[in-house]
């Protein structure tokens, strides 16, 4: 089933064409939703366009336009208003037997898509370390993404690029041979807190001490090439700090499968073959380089991209690169999404078009990096704890969830109700969690965003708990009433009310909204749309009788609670926030 402005759009484009011949076949009817709803639905802006191109007036084009439009099935009679704006009115009648059709399909209208093999690149923490502030961005889009793009039916591989392999860990594995040699050889001996803080350790010794440098250094070595209690050492690290990823990433319902620097490290020398090979590789100060086209120095100087350090060692761009090869020509991946900050948008421009160059992606690969701003505290800084460390997730995630059991249970004791224990954990780890990922997801992910607790878990405003809310209400109206939705599909659907016209139009346009996301990867889009759903359902049901109407509006506006509630599950779960019964 075409969407509706889908629909909309190919007539137009159908009638430009009838209109204007073979060579207007394509051209974008600029169609936009109108301003004010007394001019209609949508409004189609191509005549203006085109006036040069076809050396008449735009009014004139507009009529041509509209004579050729064949659309009495689905809208009024077009108006043309002003110099040549097109207005469109939606049939009443048309929105009913849409609306019914959505209402009828498991998949709410949406088409599932020509499946692409597609590699989601998100999360991506550091062995060592515990995941902090600066995690969660990328973890909680790239989870999006990945719902998103499997919904529609594409074939999606969830990598998660963590920094296991590198100098860190010889630096790392000496000091705690000094002062706790248990930690690399007995498993789960230290917690991960312990081992940040041994990091700090070693890394002051690093900075500060020669011969432990020195000593680090063999230690790489030994490392890299394989030798037995340094590779077991390392083992033991990655294996307690995938621990206490897995907690986050259960807590947060992330599913990823992890694929660090060291996966690469084997297919390093290929990349230095064939870019060898083809005359790309350049020997500079002692270092293999390639140097980039459009990128220069601080001495406008064509600026070299390292791949092998003249030390011999590889770096963060020849894993990227080994990372590209791998996905575009083993996995055959026809779309690599990187999910990373804004401050790495540099460093992928070099990577993708070396691979470019290196002719390792083929016509049908897409590369592309998303970029995410900082979180940043109240004050417009780098969100920090007091003492100016880094927020620890793990802290913010029970912050959020001890806020908003705070708030549960204030509300519970100011309705005089008596509610379970598992009830409060439930509602308040699901809302809170909620809220974090939905303040995030609804910021246009390429912008710095104000972390604000009180902000983010308010009952009113562009929020999860608004939104879940708005869920809650219609699981309410089914309990007051006694009823199956699931019963009520036979039924037509009558639009009478201008609030429930509004709330038709708006869940007809789900679709567009879920492809639109999938292909720009801007979540926020998504959660937009489902504040305007909750805003317009709320309208719908402060106006209209549900349960007390006559029949066929009772059955009618019922079905349309359900449609809402559905829709809202639906984005919602995209999103990665789980819906509640009751509240």
């Amino acid at each position: 089933m075409l969407s509706t402005l889908d629909d909309l759009k190919q007539r137009l484009q159908t009638a430009l064409v009838n209109a204007f011949g073979p060579e207007l076949e394509g051209t974008d009817p600029v169609l936009v939703p109108t301003n004010n709803p007394q001019f209609g639905d949508y409004q189609a802006n191509v005549a203006m366009s085109l006036a040069k191109r076809l050396k008449d007036k735009p009014r004139a084009i507009a009529t041509k336009i509209v004579e050729n439009l064949i659309i009495d099935d689905l809208c009024d009679t077009p108006q043309i208003a002003g110099p040549g704006f097109i207005n469109l009115k939606f049939k009443t009648d048309y929105l009913q037997e849409q609306l019914k059709a959505v209402y009828s399909d498991e998949r709410l209208g949406i088409p599932t898509a020509q499946p692409k093999r597609t590699i989601v690149d998100f999360s991506s923490p550091n062995i060592a370390k515990e995941m902090h502030v600066g995690h969660l961005r990328s973890t909680i889009i790239g989870e999006c993404i990945a719902r998103t793009l499997e919904f529609l039916g594409h074939d999606v591989l969830r990598l998660n690029h963590v920094g296991d392999w590198g100098t860190q860990f010889g630096m790392l594995i000496t000091h705690l041979r000094d002062v706790c040699p248990e930690a690399i050889t007995e498993s789960s001996s230290v917690e991960i807190g312990d081992l940040v803080e041994f990091y700090k350790q070693a890394k002051k010794r690093f900075d500060e001490d020669e011969d432990f440098k020195s000593t680090s250094r063999d230690a790489v070595v030994a490392l890299q090439s394989g030798e037995e209690t340094a590779y077991k050492a390392w083992q033991l690290l990655c294996e307690q700090s995938r621990k206490e990823f897995q907690k986050i990433y259960d807590r947060l319902d992330i599913t990823i499968q992890e694929r660090g620097e060291s996966f690469y490290k084997p297919l390093q020398d290929d990349v230095t073959k064939d870019l060898t090979s083809l005359g790309l590789l350049e020997e500079n100060q002692g270092a293999q380089v390639v140097f980039l086209e459009g990128f220069t120095n601080k001495d406008g100087n064509p600026q070299p991209l390292i791949v092998r350090k003249s030390d011999g060692g590889f770096n963060y761009a020849t894993t990227d690169l080994a990372a590209i090869r791998q996905r575009t020509i083993n996995e055959k991946a026809e779309r690599v999404i990187y999910i990373t900050d804004a401050g790495q948008a540099n460093h992928f421009a070099q990577v993708f078009q070396v691979a470019n160059r290196a002719h390792w992606i083929p016509d049908n690969v897409e590369l592309v990096h998303v970029p995410f701003g900082l979180v940043k505290g109240e004050d417009g800084k780098k969100l920090k704890t007091r003492s100016g460390e880094t927020v620890k997730l793990k802290d913010l995630l029970d912050e959020a969830i001890t806020r908003s059991e705070k708030d549960l249970k204030q509300r519970i004791a100011d309705e005089s109700r008596n509610e379970s224990e598992d009830f409060i954990h439930e509602v308040s780890t699901a809302v809170g969690l909620g809220a974090v990922k939905y303040a995030d997801l609804s910021q246009n992910r390429t912008s710095d965003y104000i972390f604000s607790f009180d902000k983010m878990l308010a009952l009113q405003g562009n929020t999860a708990p608004y939104m879940l809310y708005a869920y809650v209400r219609v699981q309410g109206i089914s309990r007051k009433g006694d009823i199956d939705f699931s019963q009520l599909g036979e039924a037509p659907i009558v639009l009478e009310d201008n609030t429930e016209l509004a709330l038709a139009k708006h869940l007809l346009a789900l679709d567009t909204i879920v492809i639109e996301v999938a292909q720009d990867l801007f979540p926020n889009r998504l959660c937009q749309y489902l504040f305007e759903l909750s805003q317009k359902f709320n309208q719908f049901y402060d106006r209209c009788s549900v349960l007390q109407a006559e029949e066929p509006q009772r059955t009618s506006r019922l079905m349309l609670c359900d449609l809402t509630a559905r829709t809202l599950k639906l984005g919602l779960s995209l999103l990665g926030i789980q819906v509640l019964e009751r509240m």
